[in-house]
């Protein structure tokens, strides 16, 4: 029965990565038919972000209250619905509404099941199921592909993906007696209070870990997205390279996740951030260096799997590192900083580019890096200063 919900939480990994990569694949046709800027994505992106965030905080007491399963299953519902609601808008404002429930529901599930499966699997299971978030990912852009060359429209993308959400919203509420395992129940509603953020971050290694993934987040985030213009603009390679080494970025990530699932609960987690790390710092170097065009190209991929343990690993730590009872908590304020560096370090970048120059990308992600590395560092001499205490 284990197995099975490990199955079942598998399927909720791919959902999650389903909407994520939706809004990018069909912009071009949406701004054009809603009559409004190629710009005005970024509105609609940095709604969903901020109710992700505030869905994120908000994981714990709802985890606490009403249980993994039936938080997962309602966000994910949610997030269903304004799918369907994205598909339905007739204007721009409506998009903008629909995108409350689109990052609630995101935020919630996302903080809750990272922390589950946290509590009760393993490192490898962590990162592989980090692995077909890729999946879920990638499956979106060929969904919404699909509609717009057999002329379904842009709606038809987005309908699609609410049909595969609102199927496994019902996987999900049939597979709630699974969730509420007697060994599971004290960890999942918590055997003490709830803590406030204040009191969170008291917490020795808190802060550090927080700032860590706010700094891996800004880095995976303006690595993939100024990957391409980079390439073309500063090293001269051509557009339709650039765009298929951009792909291998990611490409790499969802490689990489599969790779350290094979050895992750041999290294233990923090090896594991030590290994990624220098895999990171040694594709940063490539890109960096005044090296032939060609270690740009492979610094580039190398540095997505250096991405790749980063994220998971970090996660499935927590409660090892802060303890059961306040893991969810933590994992919410994770995601938070997550989404915060990966919504505003693009854009800064963007800005940084403009002003100075885009040859700055490989010395922007550089210090991101040296930055998350310094502050894992930091958090590891804290845990070990306590352990000895």
């Amino acid at each position: 029965m284990f197995s099975l919900l490990l199955g079942i939480i598998y399927l909720a990994f791919i959902s999650l990565g389903l909407p994520d990569s939706l809004i990018g694949a069909g912009w071009p046709a949406m701004h054009t038919q809603l009559g409004v800027p190629t710009s005005y994505v970024g509105i609609i992106t940095m709604l969903i972000s901020a109710d992700t965030i505030i869905s994120s905080l908000m994981s714990d007491r709802l985890t606490r209250r009403f249980g993994a399963g039936k938080v997962t299953a309602a966000s994910v519902a949610t997030t269903a619905l304004a799918l369907f609601g994205f598909s339905l808008s007739p204007s721009f404002i409506w998009l903008c509404v629909w995108a409350v429930p689109y990052g609630l529901g995101a935020g919630a599930v996302d903080a809750a099941l990272n922390n589950y499966v946290a509590l009760h699997y393993k490192g490898r299971q962590m990162n592989w199921l980090h692995c077909f978030w890729g999946v879920g990912a990638a499956i979106s852009p060929n969904v919404m592909s699909y509609a717009l060359t057999h002329q379904l429209g842009w709606q038809s993308g987005y309908r699609i993906i609410g049909i595969i959400q609102v199927v496994l919203t019902f996987i999900l509420i049939a597979s709630l007696p699974l969730w509420a395992k007697p060994q599971t129940a004290a960890s999942e509603k918590g055997a003490s209070a709830p803590l406030k953020i204040g009191q969170l971050l008291q917490l020795p290694g808190v802060k550090q870990v927080l700032v860590a993934f706010f700094a891996y987040c800004s880095l995976e985030a303006t690595a993939g997205i100024w990957a391409a213009s980079y390439l073309v603009q500063a090293r001269g390679v051509a557009v339709t390279t650039a765009a298929r080494f951009a792909a291998l970025f990611y490409i790499g990530i969802t490689v990489g996740r599969f790779l350290s699932g094979i050895i992750a609960d041999q290294l233990g987690d923090r090896r594991m951030l030590g290994l990624g790390t220098g895999i990171m710092l040694v594709g940063v170097l490539l890109i960096l260096l005044p090296l032939p065009v060609i270690s740009a190209l492979v610094g580039l991929v190398v540095f997505g799997v250096g991405c790749a343990p980063i994220y998971p690993t970090i996660i499935h730590e927590t409660p090892h590192s802060f303890g059961a009872d306040h893991s969810q908590a933590v994992i919410g304020l994770q995601m938070a900083s997550a989404y915060v560096g990966s919504t505003f370090a693009p854009p800064l970048f963007g800005l940084l580019a403009g002003a100075v120059s885009i040859g700055l990308y490989p010395v922007y992600i550089l210090a991101f890096t040296v930055l998350m590395a310094g502050v894992l560092i930091w958090q590891t001499w804290l845990m070990r200063a306590r352990a000895d205490n």
